[in-house]
């Protein structure tokens, strides 16, 4: 997709708005049988506390129902439409199988009305095409993949965003060693299954919403800077007007005093800390040569 700015803009905002284009993607509405209601929490937890800020409001959403296990084998389903997920950055595919059974799957880059994809446990040279899902112990090394399983069986966890892939660097005893989008190198189980290509709609993050408007549509709350308040409200306050030295600008914390940036939030006691071979920064596990 590509991003398109309004040539003739004919508001304020529109001089500022540039949005993805939706070519090839339908208007019509969801697969009922593939939705469910999605209650919204303001950010707020049982007891009625904000626990994550600038949340509220916005449009009233369907939950899309994703196939991540990719659990209907050697059965060729057929894309039926190309489809807008407003519970995602990527879009979504609506599959159709020969047994008449519906469902989505994440759209990746390339995947066309009228493609067949395919899931399975076997494959030849020849189907390792884009959308098409199998075991990291049969994919050739160095292929892109997206949708990825951690745990055989349990649904694909990671490269799940718009314009987000992993690669495939080895396959040994059982394990395969992925790199992830961060640069995270990390083994998983080679009888994860992955769906071969990119996901679709890279373009996401490129858009200029515009206005503010259109932000509070998508549930998102107005964001104060902390620098821009008082002492008592935020460590980052105060200082006589945009000081760089001081006022709160020489650490960039939370409102209770939490680092923002750089401070590792990862629990040295998490089991899968073991199957991580190279951390995003580049640095080696603790006790790792």
């Amino acid at each position: 997709m590509a991003i398109k700015p309004f040539s003739r803009p004919l508001t304020p905002a529109q001089r500022f708005t540039s949005l993805n284009t939706a070519d090839g993607v339908s208007s019509k509405r969801p697969e009922r049988a593939l939705t469910e209601p999605k209650h919204k929490t303001g950010g707020r937890n049982v007891y009625g506390r904000v626990t994550s800020r600038h949340r509220g409001g916005g449009h009233k959403q369907l939950y899309r129902i994703i196939d991540f296990k990719r659990d209907i084998l050697d059965q060729p389903a057929k894309v039926q439409a190309l489809e807008y997920d407003p519970n995602r950055s990527a879009n979504i595919a609506l599959v159709s199988y020969p047994n008449g059974e519906k469902r989505y799957i994440l759209a990746p880059e390339g995947i066309v009305v009228g493609q067949t994809v395919i899931a399975s446990d076997k494959a030849t040279t020849n189907d390792f095409l884009v959308g098409n899902n199998f075991p990291l112990s049969i994919i050739p090394p160095s292929t892109k993949l997206h949708n990825v399983e951690l745990i055989p069986g349990r649904g694909a966890q990671v490269a799940r965003t718009a314009g987000s892939s992993l690669e495939l660097v080895a396959l040994e005893d059982g394990q395969a060693t992925l790199k992830m989008p961060s640069g995270e190198l990390r083994r998983v189980n080679a009888k994860c299954r992955a769906t071969i290509g990119v996901v679709g709609n890279g373009d996401h993050n490129k858009q200029s919403l515009g206005k503010a408007g259109r932000s509070r549509w998508l549930g998102k709350r107005p964001h104060v800077r902390g620098v821009a308040m008082n002492p008592v409200d935020h460590p980052n306050g105060g200082g006589q007007g945009k000081s760089k030295g001081g006022g709160g600008r020489q650490q960039l914390v939370s409102p209770w005093g939490q680092l923002a940036k750089g401070f590792p939030t990862r629990r040295r006691s998490k089991l899968s800390n073991s199957q991580i071979i190279v951390h995003h920064n580049g640095r080696k596990p603790r006790g790792q040569k």
